[in-house]
Protein backbone atom coordinates (compact mmCIF):
# COMPACT_ATOMS: atom_id res chain seq x y z
CA UNK A 1 0.00 0.00 0.00
CA UNK A 2 1.54 3.40 -0.80
CA UNK A 3 0.76 6.49 0.97
CA UNK A 4 0.26 10.49 -0.15
CA UNK A 5 1.03 13.21 2.26
CA UNK A 6 -1.55 16.22 1.59
CA UNK A 7 -1.73 18.76 3.20
CA UNK A 8 0.37 17.10 5.91
CA UNK A 9 -1.87 14.75 6.20
CA UNK A 10 -1.14 10.68 5.16
CA UNK A 11 -2.76 9.70 3.03
CA UNK A 12 -3.47 5.27 1.79
CA UNK A 13 -3.60 4.52 -1.48
CA UNK A 14 -4.49 1.19 -2.68
CA UNK A 15 -3.76 -0.48 -6.47
CA UNK A 16 -6.23 -3.23 -7.24
CA UNK A 17 -5.55 -4.35 -11.26
CA UNK A 18 -3.52 -1.08 -12.07
CA UNK A 19 -5.97 0.85 -10.60
CA UNK A 20 -5.34 3.29 -7.27
CA UNK A 21 -7.94 4.25 -5.11
CA UNK A 22 -7.26 6.47 -2.37
CA UNK A 23 -8.70 5.92 1.21
CA UNK A 24 -12.07 8.25 1.97
CA UNK A 25 -11.32 7.59 5.66
CA UNK A 26 -7.72 9.31 6.32
CA UNK A 27 -8.84 12.15 4.06
CA UNK A 28 -12.29 12.56 6.38
CA UNK A 29 -10.42 12.05 9.25
CA UNK A 30 -8.19 15.00 8.47
CA UNK A 31 -10.72 16.89 7.96
CA UNK A 32 -13.04 16.75 10.70
CA UNK A 33 -12.02 13.69 13.10
CA UNK A 34 -13.65 10.87 13.81
CA UNK A 35 -16.80 12.40 14.67
CA UNK A 36 -17.75 13.54 11.09
CA UNK A 37 -17.25 9.52 9.97
CA UNK A 38 -19.76 8.54 12.61
CA UNK A 39 -22.12 11.17 12.19
CA UNK A 40 -21.34 10.41 8.45
CA UNK A 41 -22.61 6.89 9.25
CA UNK A 42 -25.88 7.65 11.16
CA UNK A 43 -26.77 9.55 8.31
CA UNK A 44 -30.74 7.96 6.98
CA UNK A 45 -29.37 8.52 3.20
CA UNK A 46 -25.90 6.70 4.12
CA UNK A 47 -27.54 4.04 6.14
CA UNK A 48 -30.34 3.25 2.99
CA UNK A 49 -27.20 3.36 0.35
CA UNK A 50 -25.08 0.64 2.11
CA UNK A 51 -28.64 -1.52 2.80
CA UNK A 52 -28.90 -1.06 -1.22
CA UNK A 53 -25.22 -1.94 -1.55
CA UNK A 54 -25.04 -4.78 -0.05
CA UNK A 55 -28.08 -6.46 -1.28
CA UNK A 56 -26.39 -5.87 -5.03
CA UNK A 57 -23.23 -6.83 -3.56
CA UNK A 58 -23.99 -10.59 -1.84
CA UNK A 59 -24.93 -12.40 -5.14
CA UNK A 60 -21.43 -11.40 -6.54
CA UNK A 61 -20.02 -11.98 -3.59
CA UNK A 62 -21.17 -15.86 -2.97
CA UNK A 63 -20.96 -16.14 -6.94
CA UNK A 64 -17.03 -15.53 -6.44
CA UNK A 65 -16.53 -18.10 -3.49
CA UNK A 66 -18.53 -20.36 -4.91
CA UNK A 67 -16.52 -23.61 -6.03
Amino acid sequence: MTKLIVKDTEVNVLKVDGEDYICLTDMLRAKDGDFFITDWLRNRNTLEFIGIWRRSIIPVLIMANSP
